[in-house]
Order: structure tokens, then C-alpha cells, then sequence
């Protein structure tokens, strides 16, 4: 009879009915095309690595990834060495955390999500698979929300039948009057007119307003407004202005402003910038596009890892000896 072989790793626990579920749209997030789970999953795993990633297999979508959760769940290790298992399993290919723009628009706000295979993938499958969920994201944003299903209105009565009634026949209607109302004042005219009461040696008579208004009227056509044009007019005036219409006449012609582009707001709003869903990097929490962040992990955090925990530290460049350097000098100083 052939011996019955048993594994010596450690059996993850059974997962809880009450395990904790993250918010709405936070937590784990199953990546797509994973081969169906098997008596092989991680096994090329350490201990500790493939006793966690077991347990996170079994999570559902949406739960609470946090390593404080994780730890409550999982007796045999500290929050400490959950962290380090996560990052362990970042670097084999089955986990990234990510931030992910939600809304749009100044509503928009950010969620950490994590996302898990259990078929460890390569940098370069994770680089194209979250620049797919960017597109998906943002094209969720930009959809417009479903509105709630409202009850058809009930079909309005059918009229009552009013029996036809006599009219007496419609009057002559009198012809109207032509409008004899004349446009008011353009703004040109009302800057000019406006002067003289704020400078009495700017006061000016309705044929010189008159006079001066195709001038005034160039300028608010360059895109400068009356308070420009007034403030224009009457800065640095001299002690005595004897012709005030020949003052104004020269300012208008010597000061005029330049010609302000058009603004085309088309629809009268900018579209926001598209955000890029960001990798956070499973050690310290830092984040940056995909790309940037191999094995999910920032450039500190994967050279302290690529070191391993039996590695020496590096050791310091010994301080120069400030004494010797002195001493150094003064003989160069005494022989000069």
C-alpha cells in the first residue's frame, strides 16, 4: 500500500464569516485570466510567503487588505511580518497596491486598492493590465451617472366634451405705433460723459462726448474695460487743462492699447486633466506609474530588499583627520 504524503507547510485558516470588508470601492481586487487554484499554488514560496498568500486567495472581492486586518486573522505572524510576506509577494508577481481615480471633475478623490493573482505575472503584465484599468476608470468617470427609474406619468383625462358655443367675431386689431424710443448712450459715450465729475478739468459737452465716442469706442473693442479706459484717461493730468477735448483727443490717439486676443471658452469649461492610476509601493507606501515601480516596489525599497536581510550594511567612509590636515598646513605656511 503506498504511504499517504502529507505537506509540511503550514495550512492557512479556515477564512471567518465575519471577516472584515473594506469600504465601497476599496480592498483586494481579483486580477483576471488566473488558472484555477490547484495543489501546486505557491509552492515555490517560502513558509511564511505561501501560508499568507493562501489566506488572501481565499478573500473575497472587496475585502479589507490592510496588514493590521491581516494580522487579527492570521495568529502565527506580527504585523511586521505580514508586511514583509506582502512585500515577498509583490516581488514574486502576485500583488500590487494601486491608488485609482474615482469621479470627476472636483469630485474626484482617490482609493487604495489591491490587486491579487494567484498566477504569478512579470512587470511587464502588470505595466499593460493596469493601463487598462486607467482606461476603463476614466471612462467610467466620464459616463454620464444612471438615472433612477421613475414611474411613467399617469395619462391625463380625456377632455369633457363642452358643447361649441358662440363667439362674437374678432376685432380689428389697431396698427401699433412705431416705437419712437431712441438707444440709450453706448458705454464710449458714458465713460466720457463721467469724466468731468471725476475730474473737474475733464468736464466735457455732449458734442465733444459726441466727438470723442468712435475713439473711446475703439478701445473697449481692443478688450480693455471702462474702468480701464477711465483710469487711463485721467492718471498724471497736468495743473491746468485748457482744452479738455484736445487733451482727451491726444490721450485716445498716443495711448491706445493693444489688441487682446478673442478668449474662446467654446462650451465655457476646460476638461480636467486625465489622472493615471498610481502604483504604491508595497514596502513604504510611496506612489508613481506602473513603470516606475518594478515588482511593485520604489528604488530604496527594492535595493534594501535585493540586499537581503544577511547581506552587511555598508560601511561608512572613515572622517578625515582634521588634526593631521591642520598640522599639514602650518608646515606648508612655515616654509613659504
Amino acid at each position: 500500500m503506498a504511504a499517504r504524503q502529507t505537506s509540511s507547510a503550514l495550512q492557512p485558516p479556515a477564512l471567518s464569516d465575519a471577516y472584515p470588508m473594506a469600504n465601497p470601492g476599496y480592498g483586494k481586487r481579483v486580477a483576471p485570466d488566473q488558472l484555477p487554484r490547484g495543489a501546486s499554488d505557491f509552492t515555490l514560496l517560502p513558509t511564511r510567503e505561501r501560508y499568507v498568500a493562501g489566506f488572501i486567495d481565499h478573500l473575497p472581492e472587496g475585502a479589507s487588505m490592510s496588514v493590521k486586518q491581516l494580522a487579527k486573522q492570521l495568529p502565527l505572524y506580527g504585523q511586521q511580518a505580514i508586511s514583509s510576506a506582502l512585500t515577498a509577494l509583490s516581488v514574486a508577481g502576485h500583488l500590487r497596491r494601486v491608488r485609482c481615480p474615482v469621479g470627476a471633475g472636483e469630485e474626484t478623490r482617490w482609493v487604495f486598492r489591491t490587486f491579487w493573482s494567484r498566477t504569478a505575472r512579470d512587470n511587464e503584465w502588470w505595466a499593460t493590465f493596469l493601463a487598462t484599468e486607467t482606461t476603463t476608470a476614466q471612462a467610467t468617470a466620464e459616463a454620464p451617472s444612471p438615472t433612477p427609474n421613475t414611474p411613467a406619468p399617469a395619462p391625463a383625462p380625456a377632455p369633457t366634451a363642452v358643447p361649441q358655443q358662440r363667439t362674437p367675431p374678432p376685432r380689428p386689431e389697431a396698427p401699433l405705433a412705431p416705437s419712437t424710443t431712441e438707444p440709450g448712450p453706448s458705454p464710449a459715450y458714458l465713460a466720457l460723459a463721467h469724466l468731468g465729475r471725476a475730474d473737474h478739468r475733464l468736464a466735457l459737452s455732449a458734442d465733444d462726448c459726441a466727438t470723442l465716442e468712435p475713439q473711446a469706442t475703439e478701445w473697449l473693442a481692443r478688450g480693455v474695460s471702462v474702468d480701464y479706459l477711465t483710469t487711463a484717461l485721467t492718471a498724471g493730468l497736468p495743473a491746468a487743462i485748457d482744452s479738455p477735448v484736445g487733451f482727451l483727443r491726444h490721450r485716445l490717439t498716443t495711448k491706445t492699447p493693444p489688441q487682446l486676443p478673442t478668449q474662446n471658452t467654446g462650451s465655457g469649461t476646460t476638461a480636467p486633466a486625465a489622472r493615471s492610476l498610481l502604483v504604491e509601493c508595497t514596502e513604504c507606501g510611496t506612489p508613481g506609474p506602473p513603470e516606475a515601480l518594478p515588482d511593485g516596489l520604489c528604488r530604496p525599497c527594492r535595493e534594501t530588499h535585493s540586499k537581503g536581510p544577511g547581506d552587511p550594511s555598508p560601511v561608512p567612509a572613515a572622517a578625515p583627520d582634521i588634526k593631521a590636515r591642520m598640522a599639514n598646513l602650518r608646515n606648508l605656511l612655515r616654509s613659504v
